[in-house]
């Protein structure tokens, strides 16, 4: 493998390291042993869910390849587990506000082992039961553990600020730590010891087990309304009316939705991009590589949110730094001549493209804790998995016609679509701030108002 990968490997470590260690009184934060204890349990259980979720990925294409499915039939397959999410996802992750957070988790849980359980059948049929599966648990990753996190720390009476700590750890530990282990565990299990492919989903399936013993042992259950008289039509129109008649919820949801388009269309064009004549690229260490990006951003974010940094401020930053990176593959497509030659090392134009994506990744990292704050500040309890899961319906939606027509339109076009988005997202951060800082205003000054004695 080429130096240049190790260096760029070697650069990040380095830098990950050099923050983490080098944090000042600035950038931590005085807690108590209740909330440390508190965190600890959330993120030991949010690593231990990431990992269930980390482990499949890099052989979820792979083992439907070996079943002797073609490029078709497993497209059709994503597609299935994007549409899951969109449709029953919606449905399941938006009763864990009446039913229970905590029940929503477990169900996370049971969902998901259920579908490492299905990888076992070379059957199409099942196969796509287990998408379906894990389209539902997606959105019960993505929405009930956050809401749970949120009304937990507001119940025990910590102070709010504190949840970004959370936030942080989790991201850092979650999407950063434990995907880089989870990718080399997976490749342990399949490659070096020689169990399979389908070894990795058993891994998972052990360790989502094993986070819902603790969450059935040390949770306890929150609701966002748990009256009898809402039932799941009035769950959906008190949402909904919250989005409408709320601009800084439905600019959050906008925001949230254009961002995390991008990203998962990134994930299926990275590897296209970085070898479009069929170069020899080593996707597992990449891979890692990105993953280390991640926590990079989301050490960052922790600073920045510490320091009591206005998120909707920094973000419009992150948002078009974003854009640029994605933009690079057509730049570099223009610009730097691209050879005809098959197979080979990486080339010039791919290794720029290498450069841009981490920072993209880094930009990922800081954004997850952060889009997390704003969440939690924005959007009204009664209703947060419900809301948070109608911002997953547009998402979910983009990334099923991305998917489809991913082989419609030059790779270059699909890149330059999403550094759009980007842009769209930096705009419309900018105007959640302004709408934001007005609220603020406005009620700040009927509190003065409220205050003033009465004229005699």
């Amino acid at each position: 493998m080429e130096v240049f990968y190790y260096v760029v490997f070697g650069a990040l470590a380095a830098i990950v390291a050099g923050l983490e260690l080098g944090k000042s009184g600035k950038d931590r934060v005085a807690t108590t042993s209740a909330f440390n204890s508190f965190k600890n349990n959330y993120v030991l259980v949010y690593s231990l869910m990431m990992s269930g979720d980390w482990l499949q990925g890099p052989y979820v294409y792979y083992l439907y390849s070996q079943y002797g499915f073609d490029k078709g039939d497993i497209g059709r397959l994503f597609i299935a587990g994007f549409g899951s999410s969109m449709l029953f996802g919606t449905i399941v992750g938006s009763l864990a506000d009446k039913q229970g957070r905590k029940r929503a988790c477990i169900t996370y849980c049971i969902s998901y082992i259920l579908s490492c359980i299905t990888k076992h059948s070379p059957e199409y049929r099942v196969l796509m039961i287990g998408r379906i599966l894990g389209g539902i648990a997606t959105s019960l990753l993505f929405s009930a553990f956050e809401s749970w996190l949120v009304a937990e720390h507001n119940k025990r009476g910590f102070d709010p600020q504190w949840l970004s700590i959370t936030f942080s750890k989790a991201i850092f530990l979650g999407n950063g730590l434990i995907a880089i282990v989870s990718g080399l565990f997976a490749n342990l299990l399949a490659e070096n010891l020689g169990f399979g492919p389908v070894a990795p989903f058993d891994a998972a399936a052990c360790f989502l087990a094993i986070g819902m013993a603790v969450i059935m042992s040390s949770w306890s259950e929150n609701y966002g309304d748990p009256s009898d008289s809402k039932d799941l039509m009035a769950q959906f129109k008190v949402a909904a009316k919250a989005i409408a008649s709320d601009e800084k919820i439905a600019l959050l949801g906008a925001i949230q939705s254009l961002f995390e388009g991008s990203m998962y269309t990134f994930v299926f064009l990275w590897t296209p991009a970085l070898s479009p004549n069929e170069e020899d690229i080593p996707h597992g260490f990449i891979f890692a590589t990105f993953m280390l990006s991640s926590m990079l951003g989301s050490s960052v974010a922790s600073r920045l949110l510490a320091r009591k940094l206005k998120v909707e401020g920094y973000m419009q930053i992150v948002f078009s730094i974003s854009a640029v990176t994605l933009v690079l593959p057509v730049v570099t497509n223009i610009l730097v001549p691209t050879s005809s030659v098959k197979g080979g090392s990486i080339s010039i134009g791919g290794s720029l493209q290498l450069l841009g994506f981490c920072t993209f990744e880094a930009c990922v990292g800081i954004f997850w804790p952060s889009i997390m704050k704003m969440r939690s500040q924005y959007i009204p309890e009664e209703a947060r998995s419900t809301i948070m899961n109608f911002f997953r319906i547009p998402l979910n939606l983009f990334v099923c016609v991305v998917l489809y027509n991913v082989n419609a339109f030059p790779i270059t076009v699909m890149f330059g679509m999403c550094s759009i988005f980007l842009f769209m997202a930096a705009i419309l951060q900018r105007r959640l701030m302004v709408v934001s800082d007005l609220h603020k205003s406005s009620t700040t000054q009927e509190m003065i108002g409220e205050d003033e004695p009465l004229n005699p």
